[in-house]
């Protein structure tokens, strides 16, 4: 089976005990795991049952070992990884929201190993010499301009050898800010568009739809909770237009009623056909899933990047309706696990696609 591979940051992640503030545990102790987007799409996928290659750098110490030892566990290949003497082990601050009271997100990851890490480091040919998919978020362009040109060269390689190619674009306001003088949503404008020249699938949301690439669903207001669901086809649609390698692109549709109560599905459009079909469907109506007690929403759009990528390359899903049934289903479901990592296997996702969402006891 050949390799989906990605690349990109992971970090530490330090988070309070179930919904505890930063002020009631600090000083005092938090739980540490680790998180990162392409590290959570490349575990995902190997849980799945797909085979999985996951590239970075980071610091030669025992926090190294230690991820490196558990990535190995969901069985991804890892001999890729760069222990490199410069650089620092990015860490990510988590505190779980409940009700009206948002989750926040603190970052500390300047000058981590893969953010000064130059491109050519890498050795990309040997890297992809027996992949069939390279996955990149839009948060590694974010991190640095060495971490965005090591990007760039990674999507050019893979294009050439044949490689289908995969970003999430993954707007963050707080990392787009390695140009001074340039803001965060300007910076991503001006260096997303060369990049996703390399790309065949794209995955977003509204939000990051309109800040990366100006362009706009209607009159969705995602924090009101309200998506015009029938205008995605056409953000999809230009989209597609605009790059001309791009032949498929997926949009999260997330209503945020809570931060502990989301509607979540997606839409996934083919430019070749120019049809667009949208996840959970109840008969000709789409349905989202109801997620009332969110356990933890982060990484919640990596599992549906990896569940999209892991049915389109990997698994027997041949129709559209049946890959994003599947990305949308392993999604909801990471909504229930805390943690960046999506603990579900591809038949415990196959079973919620199918319809079995009681929850109840399995014996």
């Amino acid at each position: 089976m050949k390799k989906v591979v990605t690349f990109g940051e992971v970090m530490v992640r330090l988070a309070p005990s179930g919904n505890y503030r930063f002020e009631q545990v600090c000083p005092g102790g938090m739980d540490l795991t680790f998180g990162g987007a392409e590290s959570s799409v490349a575990a995902s996928v190997a849980m799945f049952g797909g085979a999985s290659r996951y590239v970075t750098a980071l610091p030669e110490n025992a926090l190294t070992e230690a991820f490196l030892r558990q990535m190995r566990g969901f069985q991804v290949d890892v001999s890729s990884v760069l222990r490199r003497p410069e650089g620092r082990f990015g860490v990510y601050y988590v505190e779980t929201g409940a009700n009206q009271r948002p989750s926040r997100v603190i970052y500390d990851r300047e000058h981590s190993a893969v953010s000064i890490c130059p491109g050519d480091a890498y050795d990309w040919d040997a890297i992809i010499a027996d992949a069939q998919w390279l996955h990149i978020s839009g948060i590694t362009l974010a991190i640095s301009e060495a971490a965005a040109a090591a990007a760039q060269m990674a999507a050019e390689k893979a294009q050439a050898a044949g490689v289908k190619v995969s970003c999430d674009l993954n707007f963050r306001k707080n990392l787009w800010r390695w140009r001074p003088g340039t803001d965060a949503q300007s910076l991503a404008r001006s260096v997303m568009p060369s990049f996703l020249e390399q790309v065949n699938v794209v995955i977003g949301n509204e939000e990051d739809a309109a800040d990366v690439l100006d362009i706009h669903a209607g009159e969705t207001d995602v924090h009101a909770g309200s998506l015009q669901v029938d205008r995605y086809p056409e953000v999809a649609r230009q989209i597609a237009s605009r790059f001309s390698k791009v032949d498929t692109v997926a949009i999260t549709l997330r209503e945020s009623l809570s931060a502990s109560h989301n509607n979540w599905g997606a839409m996934l459009y083919d430019g070749n056909q120019d049809a667009a079909v949208f996840a959970p469907m109840n008969g000709e109506q789409y349905q989202p899933y109801e997620i009332r007690n969110i356990v933890d929403r982060v990484g919640g759009g990596d599992s549906f990047a990896a569940g999209l990528i892991y049915a389109m390359s990997c698994g027997d899903y041949k129709s559209r309706q049946e890959q994003v049934d599947f990305a949308v289903a392993a999604s909801c479901l990471a909504h229930s696990i805390k943690g960046d990592f999506n603990y579900n296997s591809g038949k415990e996702v196959e079973a919620l696609m199918r319809g079995n969402a009681s929850g109840r006891v399995q014996r």
